[in-house]
């Protein structure tokens, strides 16, 4: 089950990117955090941007209501979602790839 914390600057969760894969989509959760390939390649925060914008879709909020908190450069990120409630966020490693 993915582990996510509600604090008053909005829901907080860990995320394992896969840059380069065939297809961005959603991997399931593991360990609690939840796993994205993205086809981008993380070069000029490419595959940074795509993990935005796909969080931003899935969750129905603005691409500014979704932050990387930690991790820029790193495979493992820390995000900060606004405007969406924990349900919304949990049930995001259910959705698969797409």
């Amino acid at each position: 089950m993915l582990k996510c914390v509600e604090d008053r600057g909005g829901i907080f969760f860990m995320v394992r990117v896969v840059p380069r894969a065939s297809r961005t989509g959603f991997a399931g959760d593991h360990d609690g955090v939840l796993r994205v390939r993205l086809a981008a390649p993380p070069v000029d925060g490419a595959a940074n941007d795509e993990l935005i914008a796909l969080l931003a879709e899935a969750l129905r909020i603005p691409r500014r209501a979704v932050e990387i908190v930690h991790g820029h450069n790193a495979k493992s990120k820390r995000i900060r979602v606004c405007g969406t409630n924990r349900q919304a966020v949990l049930d995001l490693a259910a959705l698969g790839l797409r």
